[in-house]
């Protein structure tokens, strides 16, 4: 298989070459005794940022209107019902997926429709995993809707991630499964699901963006 690298990556990944190799190449010149050791902790270095921004080809298999795939990869973190404050105004549910730095940081659409409603949100930089998180910290909010039902995304900078991209503005017609964003080094993805969902998923599972069903919607 190739590796596939996101756009969002090439720029760090050069820039990161540059300075480890000049970081090297001084060693090598200057201080021979610590070349090699430096030589493998570089490498194991790049290897880790150059993993972080793959980005692998996940074709969804089945497309259904009735279904959400998780947006993300990572750990199912909270399965709640909530009072959503800033669209709905009512209680949905939510469900949650954490990324860690070890996980594929693309972020799909989880629903074809039409963008509904954008909007982008400085703020803090909480642990992802806190639960101020979804209204505090810098996050975007995406509301996807098809037909009467419309469904809410939003992606949330954590500690360390601190740069959200996204794709996609308000009147756009989406299709499921598509890159949407990505947030660098770390974060959460939040989805808030009509109250008649079925979740498909569990507490601490580990989902795939485009695999792992998330929840199914009522007719």
């Amino acid at each position: 298989m190739i590796l596939r690298i996101h756009k969002e990556g090439w720029s760090i990944l050069i820039v990161t070459a540059l300075i480890l190799i000049l970081v090297n190449l001084a060693a090598w010149r200057f201080l021979p005794v610590v070349f090699w050791p430096l030589l493998f902790f570089s490498a194991i270095l790049y290897i880790a940022v150059l993993q972080f921004f793959r980005n692998p080809v996940r074709e969804i298999v089945v497309a259904d209107d009735k279904i959400v795939y998780a947006p993300a990869d990572g750990r199912v973190c909270v399965i709640e019902t909530v009072q959503e404050g800033e669209y709905f105004n009512d209680k949905r549910l939510q469900v949650s997926i954490f990324m860690s730095p070890l996980n594929v940081h693309v972020n799909r659409n989880p629903v074809s429709g039409v963008i509904h409603y954008f909007r982008y949100h400085p703020g803090k930089y909480l642990v992802a995993w806190h639960p101020k998180s979804s209204t505090e910290n810098e996050r975007t909010t995406v509301v996807y809707k098809k037909g009467n039902t419309e469904i809410l995304m939003r992606q949330i900078a954590g500690a360390v991630a601190r740069r959200i991209k996204w794709y996609i503005r308000e009147g756009d017609r989406v299709e499921q499964g598509r890159d949407m964003g990505f947030i660098k080094f770390g974060s959460r993805v939040d989805l808030f699901l009509p109250l008649d969902a079925q979740i498909e998923v569990q507490m601490d599972q580990q989902v795939k963006g485009n695999q792992t069903i998330v929840a199914r919607l009522k007719a």
